[in-house]
């Protein structure tokens, strides 16, 4: 499917693992979005941009199932996401890990205890042990030493809790990865070490990951497809070197800035050879 800009939307070989079609989203009179549609390829790193108010959130809690929309249609993994059905739900969180932009950790429970949440509830049968034991092998996967288990959120750095929250967003193994805003408030070299983090992830483990991020170095780096959204629709969804020739106003302003320019040249060398555009 291609856009008004002749952008491709999605490979017609492929089933979308999110499928959205005219979604609206309204808050008293202010309309969010209009109409809007998008697919989420298996597989994919998708970057999800615009300007503030646009709703990135808002259509990330829309397809999570956290906010009805008041029109249009959400798959998810095959299923409606719109459903009230506790299996369909059930299904829906067990095959899905979200990162918030705070990290969400509770507080009051250590790194492996919130890493265990999502075990207890919904793998009710293991035992203390392999919850221990599956919490600590998240917590190693997600780029933290293993002492970091009995730690508190208090006791950690910025990066550490985002890792932390990387951690028990995969607690389950789902093929399905949300984050939101991940590099917010990280130091360049933090947020490149995450990015890096977030690629390997999806490498090792062929997760599909929807990524929301304001962070042009992000999208150059690691993202196989960016999602614009402007005017309460997705005015374009292409891999970015196609991105970059559309002629959308805040397009244009985004992505041929100096700052555009520099991310784009490290995201070129940050990137394996065979996957630098031409």
């Amino acid at each position: 499917m291609a856009d008004g800009d002749g952008l491709v939307t999605a490979a017609a070989d492929a089933a979308p693992i999110i499928r959205v079609r005219g979604l609206v989203n309204r808050f008293g009179a202010q309309v969010v979005h209009d109409g809007l549609d998008l697919d989420v390829m298996p597989g994919e790193i998708l970057g999800v941009v615009g300007g503030s108010g646009t709703g990135k959130s808002v259509l990330m809690r829309s397809i999570l199932g956290l906010r009805r929309p008041n029109e249009g249609s959400i798959e998810v993994l095959g299923v409606d996401a719109r459903s009230n059905d506790n299996a369909t739900r059930r299904h829906i969180e067990q095959n899905t890990g979200v990162l918030f932009q705070d990290g969400a950790l509770f507080s009051s429970l250590t790194v492996g205890e919130n890493v265990e949440v999502p075990l207890k509830e919904y793998c009710p049968d293991l035992s203390d042990s392999l919850r221990y034991e599956l919490a600590l092998l998240k917590v190693k996967l997600s780029g933290l030493p293993g002492d970091a288990l009995e730690k508190f959120p208090s006791e950690l750095s910025g990066g550490m809790r985002k890792r932390a929250g990387v951690a028990r967003a995969l607690a389950l193994d789902p093929p399905l990865l949300f984050l939101d805003e991940p590099t917010a408030g990280l130091d360049p070299i933090g947020a490149a070490a995450f990015d890096r983090l977030i690629r390997t992830l999806q490498q090792a483990l062929g997760l599909t990951v929807f990524l929301i991020t304001h962070d042009l170095d992000t999208l150059y780096a690691i993202c196989d497809r960016i999602a614009v959204l402007a005017d309460g629709k997705v005015v374009a969804c292409a891999p970015i070197d196609e991105i970059e020739q559309c002629e959308h106003p805040w397009v244009r302003e985004y992505f041929h800035g100096p700052r555009a320019r520099a991310a784009q040249d490290a995201g070129a060398a940050a990137r394996p050879p065979n996957e630098v555009s031409p």
